[in-house]
């Protein structure tokens, strides 16, 4: 009888730990040599380490275990090179998430940079780039961020990713309502998209645009007396309304419990 090890050895033997081969055992990847009846104890022999290696290297290549399963129970030369081929395009694939994944961190680290970097309560004439949006229009009334939450879950509905994942949300006036003076209530929601992001659904493009801006330190609620500034400015420079309102939160209760470093832009298109 070839020498047997214990499940602990063998663990130790690979670097592996004891759970992770009884795991293996339970699906079915590696059964002990012997178990012995009276104590359970387990105990593997040296023609085991073999396929122990094969399952240590195919693991190391991020390989599922069911997939090794497979492979295991008709191991070929054919069949190792498809499996190989496989996980090469699972790893392109998830390399490439990734990427998006780091311009999306990218992206926010830019924008969280730029809301700190904010000069508060000071209008001024923008361009807005182009940008890809999806916008709901639906009456909404904000009285604390928590008003939001309805309608991004409809958005959310249809999407394989989280919003929160996505762009930026923000709401929207349109403009009959912002030359009337009507601040209290909007016409819409709408998310910027990112040039990576993947949105199930309708979207439209807006063209760059000049926009009468300002930022303020608040949210939704401390909008209003805003709009009235900008109106006036817009008024006062001769200026026409040509787009819905663009109100963003760039830092609000999803990045900190801290209101007194909330910071919103609203931009409203002109000509």
């Amino acid at each position: 009888m070839s020498k047997m090890f214990q499940i602990g050895d063998v663990a130790k033997l690979f670097h592996l730990s004891v759970s992770s081969l009884r795991h293996y055992e339970a699906m079915g990847l590696l059964t002990p040599e012997y178990t012995d009846p009276a104590t359970g104890y387990r105990y593997y022999s040296v023609r085991q380490f073999e396929v122990l290696n094969t399952i240590r290297y195919l693991r190391e290549l991020d390989m599922p275990l069911s997939e090794i399963a497979d492979f295991l129970q008709n191991r070929d030369v054919e069949r190792i090179e498809e499996k190989l081929r496989q996980q090469k395009e699972a790893v392109i694939a998830r390399q490439q998430e990734l990427h998006r994944i780091e311009r999306k961190i990218d992206n926010r680290l830019r924008q969280l940079r730029d809301a700190r970097s904010s000069v508060f309560d000071m209008m001024s004439v923008t361009q807005a780039r182009a940008c890809r949006i999806v916008w709901v229009q639906t009456l909404l009334q904000i009285h604390s961020f928590f008003d939001m939450e309805a309608p991004i879950r409809r958005l959310e509905q249809s999407q394989a990713e989280a919003l929160v994942f996505l762009g930026k949300v923000g709401v929207g006036i349109l403009p009959e309502h912002l030359s009337e003076g009507r601040f209290g209530q909007y016409d819409g929601i709408f998310l910027v998209l990112d040039e990576e992001d993947r949105f199930d659904g309708e979207t439209v493009t807006l063209p760059e645009t000049s926009c009468v801006t300002v930022r303020f330190r608040g949210s939704h609620r401390e909008a209003p007396e805003q709009y009235a500034r900008l109106m006036a400015y817009i008024r006062e420079h001769g200026l026409e309304i040509c787009g819905f309102s663009r109100e963003i939160t760039m830092i609000d209760y999803g990045i900190t419990n801290d209101t007194d470093k909330f910071v919103t832009e609203i931009s409203i298109p002109v000509s």
